[in-house]
């Protein structure tokens, strides 16, 4: 594994987040005026006569950019005080256009359950569809069907045994090499490196620490796709952060048009590449060639970025949280170090408290889009048909009448007889819902675990300063704007 440099990886996070408004000559002044500003409410657009209808009521926000400052840098905060302010339908001006921002259990759940079909996957097109063109997360009612049922033949249990063999296989012996008491050491980079070894192997077939420079290429050519999703400039002109995505998506396309030519001369293989390659359905439905690279590009990313957010989040509070550490550590001495399969982590019952509040608190994707197919209903709100919807299930996770203390670390929410997850079926949503539940929930959720346990059999965390702080970087998935500094105590 190379060696994680804090100072590269803070000058690199200072080159790619959308600058603060105060280190911008003139916008210290915007911000105030944002902050300030009683903004004119106006209707996105006026109900059929009759209907009883109520209209989405909102406003431009500043030129250009709307809200999108205030929602990059308060994250969850913004939304929920919006909620507050707005209720559950109101609408806002983005670099793409008018955006309804629907928000609330109620809200989530009409737009998942989608019973009358409404509600479209076309809402993501504009803000990824360059980049992630025609992933699973794009397609919609019967060709999504289609393609799900194909590709869920990667993601049976017999299939998911294997990848867990070589989930484990991978961390260990990467985690161990990892410096021990060293409070400049970088969680974040680190994991985000180990998430994409794993993927390297799980995904492709690759040997273990095979092709490491070009998979430092593949690296950033996810997180330039990842975040080029929230570019407020969007059009192909270097240096900007759209026209990186761009170059990014060429870059993975071509990796992996290679790596699809190789994987079909193979006549079996537990890697999911290949599984992808040679799976059909009992009516002999396959992928083609492009279609495997466009699932391939979609999984990758939102295998390892999510895994990363997750365990980063994992470990930030239980370091801040000593008693929870000692908890889930005494599972993981029972279990011991043998090879893990998913009987044994499926024992490791405190370790999922903690991956759900986690997943609660910093949710690796917090919002969904969608848009409307027709002029449709939304909780008694006209929105008329071609509207983007943004919905925000990751707020829900907040909300103190759905939670106990919602800003406190408390993982034993989840456990009988509390169950507060259960209060609402979108209280707690953080792989969406629906026919678009993630197809790689169990996958993630494992490959979580086999880390953590490996990462408790070896060290103790701790927060490198007493009174730090987590700060998260909203412009995309959620991140750690500092790299995420933490402490390994080794046990042994």
């Amino acid at each position: 594994m190379a060696t994680i440099n804090s100072t590269d990886y803070l000058i690199d996070q200072a080159k790619r987040r959308l600058p603060t408004m105060n280190t911008l000559p003139g916008l210290g002044y915007a911000e105030n005026w944002l902050n300030n500003r009683d903004w004119p409410m106006t209707e996105l657009a006026p109900p059929p006569p009759g209907s009883g209808l109520k209209p989405a009521m909102g406003d431009k926000g500043l030129p250009l950019v709307g809200h999108m400052i205030e929602m990059f840098r308060g994250g969850i905060d913004w939304v929920l005080d919006t909620y507050d302010k707005r209720g559950p339908v109101s609408w806002t001006q983005t670099p793409i256009g008018k955006v309804v921002v629907a928000l609330g259990p109620d809200a989530t759940q009409a737009v998942f359950s989608n019973p009358n079909k409404d509600f479209s996957q076309q809402g993501w097109v504009p803000v990824i569809g360059p980049f992630f063109s025609r992933g699973l997360m794009l397609l919609d009612f019967q060709e999504h069907r289609e393609h799900r049922l194909i590709m869920q033949q990667a993601f049976l249990r017999s299939r998911l045994a294997g990848y867990v063999e070589q989930i484990d296989r991978v961390a260990d012996d990467i985690v161990a090499d990892w410096p021990t008491n060293d409070g400049r050491f970088l969680f974040y980079p680190a994991i985000k490196e180990l998430t994409l070894d794993i993927a390297s192997v799980v995904f492709m077939g690759n040997e273990p620490g095979a092709q490491h420079d070009r998979l430092e290429k593949v690296n950033k050519a996810f997180v330039a796709t990842t975040r080029a999703g929230g570019a407020i400039f969007r059009f192909n002109l270097a240096p900007f952060k759209w026209w990186q995505g761009l170059e990014g998506r060429k870059l993975l396309e071509e990796y992996f048009t290679e790596r699809v030519a190789i994987a079909r001369q193979k006549d079996s293989g537990a890697d999911m590449l290949t599984a992808l390659c040679h799976s059909v359905t009992d009516e002999g439905e396959a992928f083609s060639d492009k279609d495997i690279v466009n699932h391939m590009i979609f999984l990758m990313m939102a295998a390892h970025d999510t895994t990363t957010s997750t365990t980063t989040t994992m470990a930030y509070y239980l370091a801040a949280n000593p008693e929870w550490q000692d908890r889930v550590r005494d599972e993981s001495d029972r279990l011991g170090d043998g090879p893990l399969d998913i009987d044994s982590l499926e024992k490791l019952e405190s370790l999922d408290l903690v991956m759900n509040e986690a997943l609660r608190l910093v949710t690796p994707l917090p919002f969904n889009v969608r848009s409307t197919v027709r002029d449709t209903d939304l909780l008694g709100y006209h929105i008329p048909a071609n509207t983007m919807i943004n919905i925000w299930p990751g707020m829900n996770h907040h909300l103190p009448e759905l939670w106990t203390d919602p800003e406190k670390f408390d993982p034993d929410r989840f456990s009988e007889p509390r169950s507060e997850h259960k209060r609402h079926r979108y209280a707690f949503a953080p792989f969406g819902g629906g026919a678009h539940k993630c197809i790689g929930m169990m996958f993630g959720q494992l490959e979580v675990k086999a880390i953590m346990h490996r990462l408790l059999r070896r060290y103790r965390f701790e927060l490198a300063d007493p009174n730090y702080q987590a700060h998260w970087d909203y412009a995309g998935m959620p991140l750690p704007i500092d790299g995420m500094p933490i402490m390994l105590r080794p046990l042994k």
